[in-house]
């Protein structure tokens, strides 16, 4: 009955009895993987609710049953290659000649299982892109992308796909290890006129409300980060700096923020700057406009000009 079967496949297919049992034990490894690929997966999700760790166990699972599937089949077609480092080596020349930018993201995947520069949720940046990572893959990884045209780090809604070769040429920044914290500044420009000393110590205090529970958390991460990198700071508490520019004193709040909070701690400490400016009225905001200034009726009597004798 097998010679039967064999013998009609032959004639319809024009395989030898040969190449069609290499055939059947080819797709029966492949289908043996699938198989144990589910039953692992089945029992993952009975075991866990973490989206994180289901992601995790799908993408390894993929990457070693496609691993040995190829491996397995390429040695039911090719018995003459009977190791693994002659495998390696034939696959690795002809690869390395033809596909060289395939390889070098190969080779850039390798480098984030090994070296772990960013993780699936990290927020990164690098070369133009800027993101959240979403998918890491063998080729590419996917970033939710952010800022563009949208401003304060938001998001766009575009994903974008990235060759993982850029991580072995281009600088990457990570928002999301070590530190995990920012500093953002939110610079107040007020005029010469108004009551520069009591705005300062306004903003002080409207940064303090809104940013100075970080800093308690933030010392914290700078001892873990320090375990690991030279992460090091004298003071973690909000300030705000004094600068003269032309238009007026600006007045620049410097505090600690989570990179995702940046926008919205933004949009609090700015609504909390327009209450409490505008139930004082020593103080103004400034802007460029066209000013006459007489220096006999308004500067400093020190600075006046002597009077003409009349």
């Amino acid at each position: 009955m097998e010679d039967k079967i064999s013998n009609w496949i032959q004639d319809f297919t024009g395989l030898a009895s040969h190449s069609q049992q290499k055939l059947f034990t080819s797709v029966a490894v492949i289908i043996v993987l699938i198989i144990l690929r589910a039953i692992i997966l089945s029992i993952v999700w009975r075991q866990t609710d973490d989206v994180q760790s289901r992601y995790r166990w799908r993408k390894t699972t993929t990457y070693v049953v496609v691993a040995i599937g190829f491996f397995l089949v390429i040695r039911v077609w090719f018995a003459g290659i009977q190791s693994l480092a002659t495998f390696l080596g034939l696959i690795t020349a002809g690869l390395a000649i033809a596909l060289r930018d395939i390889v070098t993201s190969f080779a850039g995947w390798i480098f984030i299982l090994w070296r772990r520069p960013f993780t699936v949720g990290d927020r990164i940046e690098i070369g133009k892109y800027r993101g959240d990572v979403i998918d890491i893959r063998v080729f590419k990884f996917s970033l939710m992308e952010i800022g563009n045209w949208v401003d304060s780090d938001q998001s766009t809604g575009r994903i974008v796909h990235v060759p993982n070769s850029l991580v072995l040429t281009d600088s990457l920044a990570n928002y999301s290890q070590g530190f995990q914290f920012i500093w953002h500044e939110i610079p107040v420009l007020i005029t010469f006129e108004s009551h520069w000393e009591k705005a300062k110590t306004i903003l002080l205090d409207i940064a303090n409300t809104y940013a100075l529970n970080l800093s308690a958390e933030a010392e914290k991460r700078i001892k873990e980060a320090s375990k690991k990198f030279m992460v090091f700071y004298t003071a973690l508490t909000p300030t705000v700096y004094t600068t003269v520019k032309d238009s007026g004193v600006l007045l620049t709040i410097r505090y600690m923020v989570e990179p995702r909070r940046r926008r919205g701690s933004e949009q609090e400490i700015w609504e909390a700057i327009l209450r409490t400016f505008a139930e004082n009225d020593d103080i103004d905001f400034a802007y460029p406009t066209t000013r006459f200034y007489d220096n006999r009726l308004e500067g400093k009597p020190g600075t006046r000009p002597p009077e003409e004798p009349s």
